[in-house]
């Protein structure tokens, strides 16, 4: 009886240990980029001012350096920006919901690009299809994780767009987003 009770309890933690540790891989995405920092993060804001894009509610609405802040911090740190999108389109249903308005949290749609110790640039995305399923908003998380892959599709025979250093809450990029989204 006392081995039945401790093997219920080490498959307890061991089904723990298993999901912490998938946890991080299955809510975020991370993509390796064939380019530096900044080029991947003008690249990914020229892809969200596309015609396609806009046409899906899609605006800038920031750019942030959390690295910038650490090194006026007299931290060093390698270099990360914040590329912040957000769609009126998706967005609107979500606000006027009691019952989602609490997803705002979300928003504006953060994209991270980030240099590793290995010297390459990396792209982390939210796995917003499956935050859309676990909290019942799907139909509209699904369509901003599609939007999320055309914004990560580079052309590499296209020219390198210039960094766009919209400030965060202001709108950006052509869009009408007031105040950020």
């Amino acid at each position: 009886m006392i081995k039945a009770i401790a093997g219920f309890f080490v498959g307890i933690a061991l089904v723990a240990v298993v999901a912490l540790t998938s946890m991080q891989s299955l809510m975020f995405n991370i993509t390796p980029s064939p380019y530096g920092v900044e080029e991947t993060a003008a690249r990914i804001q020229a892809n969200i001012m596309k015609p396609e894009m806009k046409a899906n509610g899609w605006s800038l609405s920031g750019l942030r350096d959390p690295s910038k802040a650490v090194a006026a911090d007299g931290g060093n740190v390698l270099p990360v920006l914040l590329v912040e999108a957000c769609s009126t389109k998706y967005s609107g249903p979500l606000l006027k919901e009691d019952t989602s308005r609490i997803f705002s949290i979300l928003m504006p749609c953060t994209i991270t690009v980030f240099k590793k110790d290995d010297g390459k640039t990396y792209i982390g995305t939210m796995n917003a299809g499956l935050m859309g399923k676990l909290f019942g908003v799907g139909e509209i998380m699904d369509k901003v994780a599609a939007d999320q892959k055309v914004f990560l599709n580079f052309d590499p025979s296209e020219p390198a767009p210039p960094l766009v250093r919209v400030q965060p809450g202001g709108g950006g990029g052509g869009g009408k987003a007031a105040g950020g989204c």
